[in-house]
């Protein structure tokens, strides 16, 4: 197991190790590799509202208190907006951190974060059939695996099945029938740890 890994929010220095990390194929990896792009839009909302809002928002994975990648939930809807809205998380890790549990934790934190700070009820998650290394990390978080979205992605030419994972508030330990928060995150640079039982 990694060192201690944590969550805060991202800064400026984060967002160049996520330009050299993430827009390259070496770095993204064969699951998460879409093509080139700019990060003139994500630098923007940075600047705005420091990749936090309402409707999402980014944190910066650390390991030992040094950023290794970076967690990302965003708004879904199974029907209307107003009544059937759930968060979907999504996982960028530089390649030296995969492996080794870090992906595990920070899925695990995130969604402790997520239902700690927010009402959502349902959280989700999906892969790539082939990523076997993601599937494993998201049910060792916690995550119960729910069925194959056919031809759901577009990537490197041809459309690829994906398969979706979900928690649910009653099954988070700090849920209905657990104990709160277990997990630790950064929040405007204090160390958030668990409480003593």
């Amino acid at each position: 197991m990694p060192d201690e890994i944590t969550l805060r929010p991202v800064t400026a220095d984060d967002l160049d190790l996520f330009d050299r990390e993430f827009n390259r194929p070496e770095g993204s990896g064969p699951y998460q590799w879409f093509g080139f792009g700019s990060s003139a839009g994500l630098r923007r909302q940075f600047a705005e509202t420091g990749l936090l809002g309402a409707d999402g928002g980014v944190l910066s994975v650390a390991e030992a208190g040094r950023t290794v990648g970076r967690v990302e939930w965003f708004a879904d809807t199974w029907g209307r907006p107003a009544t059937s809205t759930c968060w979907t998380l999504a996982i960028g890790l530089a390649p030296a951190a995969r492996g080794r549990g870090t992906g595990t934790r920070a899925q695990r934190l995130l969604a402790e974060y997520l239902f700690s700070h927010t009402r959502a009820e349902r959280l989700q998650a999906w892969t790539d059939c082939a990523n076997l290394a993601e599937q494993r990390a998201l049910e060792k978080a916690g995550f119960v695996r729910e069925g194959v979205l056919r031809s759901a992605q577009w990537r490197g030419g041809r459309w690829h099945d994906q398969v979706i994972f979900s928690m649910l508030r009653s099954e988070w330990p700090g849920g209905a029938q657990g104990g709160g928060f277990q997990g630790s995150w950064q929040h405007c640079g204090e160390l958030i740890k668990p409480r003593s039982a």
